[in-house]
């Protein structure tokens, strides 16, 4: 008997659970859409927030006109800019949310697993202007962390408005997270994908339409408020140039890229524990690590900020040691240690700089393959092995380059 209601389910679609797709779903999807908007929106607000602070800290100048801090002609002056900005970020975690600390997606998948998908609405506000003026006073971070966040936080507020489920909320959540990162990145498959193998935890159409659907809204919108992708445009590099012997010096990379994710990501823990030792409260961490910060950037200027100008120039095909070396060493140690900090600002755009300087310092050992091949080599590969997000970062590096 047991049997026969078994497969009298299978037979009328019960028995696939939650992989059906009922009519709730249009409701998710129908939020989703605006959601989309509001966090492209968010991302235009956070990048020129950027662009303002960056022209504050080290040119004395109101103006959201993009500039990097490489460019200053502060001196030794410039050394005072990561601290400045650190203890400002420090003062707002302590005083504004503590969730505004570190880079994003830990404290989304956070909201997701303990907290019911729920983010307070001050963290939508706090966090973005927490990360601008960290990156903007020459912290070594992407936007996509906070950015992330803040449209996840948009996400949830919805959710919470409508009195939504938790696995409701949670789609939400995500879906504001996933459009986020498309609005910034011009990136709208590969956030969907990001979304998947980091947030959802789960393959269902239930929860992937409205995410979808957010992170194409976003990236429809991108085109009018930042402009088309995309953000790494690559030298070409004909399809017939990859031969089996440059197919297993890829692999040999790809190895290389994940061997070295290792201490990547160790390093950033190993700073935390250090952080956490010292008998000081942790709301003068960052000012700390802006010494390190400050002091590398005097060295290595290319280090400081957001550095999309650095991971464009390897794509297109810079390879000089002075530029591979100093990304591996100085932007490498003053991003794990400011992150180890606890201060505020992104993942994706570091690791992508440090993946392309290690592709790039491969190439010499390496078939040659065009202008700037081992770079996104190198990027992809180490993306995948330090966010351990293999579909999203092969995905990814083809919408950053169009190659």
């Amino acid at each position: 008997m047991q049997g026969i209601n078994q497969e009298a389910k299978h037979r009328s679609g019960a028995g696939l659970g939650d992989f059906t797709v009922g009519t709730r779903v249009l409701t998710i999807a129908a939020l989703a859409i605006p959601i989309g908007a509001v966090a492209a929106v968010c991302a235009l607000i956070l990048l020129r927030l950027i662009a303002l602070f960056t022209n504050i800290f080290y040119f004395g100048r109101f103006s959201t006109a993009a500039n990097s801090p490489a460019n200053h002609h502060l001196g030794w002056l410039a050394v005072l800019a990561p601290v400045a900005g650190a203890i400002i970020v420090g003062l707002m975690a302590r005083f504004g949310s503590e969730r505004i600390r570190g880079h994003g997606i830990p404290e989304a998948i956070e909201s997701i697993l303990l907290n019911g998908s729920r983010i307070e609405p001050k963290v939508a506000l706090l966090k973005p202007v927490s990360a601008a003026i960290s990156i903007g006073s020459g912290g070594p971070f992407g936007a996509e962390g906070p950015i992330i966040m803040t449209g996840g936080a948009c996400g949830s507020m919805v959710a919470q408005m409508f009195h939504l489920t938790s696995a409701e909320r949670k789609t939400l959540l995500v879906a504001g997270a996933a459009a986020g990162m498309s609005a910034t990145f011009a990136a709208p498959i590969s956030s969907v994908l990001l979304a998947i193998e980091l947030l959802l935890f789960e393959r269902k159409p239930r929860s992937i339409i409205p995410v979808a659907l957010a992170s194409a809204t976003a990236a429809l919108l991108r085109q009018y408020l930042l402009g088309q992708g995309p953000l790494f445009p690559a030298v070409a590099h004909p399809s017939s140039l990859i031969s089996p012997v440059a197919l297993l010096c890829c692999a040999l990379a790809g190895v290389v890229c994940g061997i070295v994710a290792i201490p990547l990501s160790n390093s950033v823990y190993m700073f935390e524990d250090l952080f956490g030792k010292l008998p000081i409260h942790w709301m003068w961490w960052p000012a700390l690590g802006g010494v390190v910060v400050g002091v590398g950037g005097h060295f290595f200027p290319q280090a400081l900020g957001i550095g999309y100008d650095v991971i464009g120039q390897l794509v297109q095909g810079d390879r000089a040691l002075h530029l591979v070396i100093g990304v591996l060493v100085v932007k490498w140690l003053i991003w794990s240690v400011a992150l180890g900090s606890g201060t505020s600002g992104g993942v994706l755009a570091p690791v992508m700089m440090i993946g392309g300087a290690l592709g790039a310092l491969l190439s010499y050992g390496l078939p040659d393959m065009g202008p700037g091949f081992w770079a996104m080599i190198g990027i992809g590969a180490t993306l995948s092995a330090a966010l351990r997000v293999p579909m999203a970062a092969i995905v990814f590096t083809v919408e950053q380059t169009h190659d």
